[in-house]
């Protein structure tokens, strides 16, 4: 006996996602992360930028890493309960011990009617650490 068909999944419409970038985190925000008003905490969103901006250098750094530095962070929308959020990052620069990426997040809303938008987008740095916490030299 056949299984019936899956239903069709709509298409969310076109959007311009970050060229050159990985996605490297999605995650749904959940009401123990809004205030009052029902929109996210700033410093939630913060904290998960600062994990996916971490994925690229620790690869890159082929070892432990620690942030050094929020270089930019700008919040260009709210985010809501409900928004599915992807972090899109690329590097920026890769110094003697430290990498720099560029974080962007955009959240897909409104499954009636779904749209796409950049809500947040940060420049942070990580330095290449040893076990006891002093900068080390990026592998080539």
């Amino acid at each position: 006996m056949n299984a019936p068909a899956a239903p069709a999944v709509p298409h969310m419409p076109p959007a311009t996602l970050p060229d050159g970038a990985e996605l490297v985190l999605r995650v749904m925000p959940m009401p123990a992360d809004a205030n009052a008003n029902g929109d996210v905490f700033g410093g939630w969103i913060m904290a998960q930028v600062d994990l996916a901006g971490a994925v690229l250098p620790a690869r890159v750094a082929r070892g432990r890493i620690a942030t050094v530095a929020v270089n930019q962070f700008v919040f260009k929308q709210p985010v809501s309960i409900g928004d599915l959020l992807s972090f899109y990052a690329h590097v920026e620069r890769i110094g003697n011990t430290s990498v720099t990426v560029h974080v962007q997040v955009w959240a897909e809303r409104n499954p009636a009617d779904p749209q796409i938008v950049k809500v947040t987008e940060a420049n942070l740095t990580y330095v290449a650490i040893t076990d006891d916490g002093k900068p080390r030299q990026i592998p080539r």
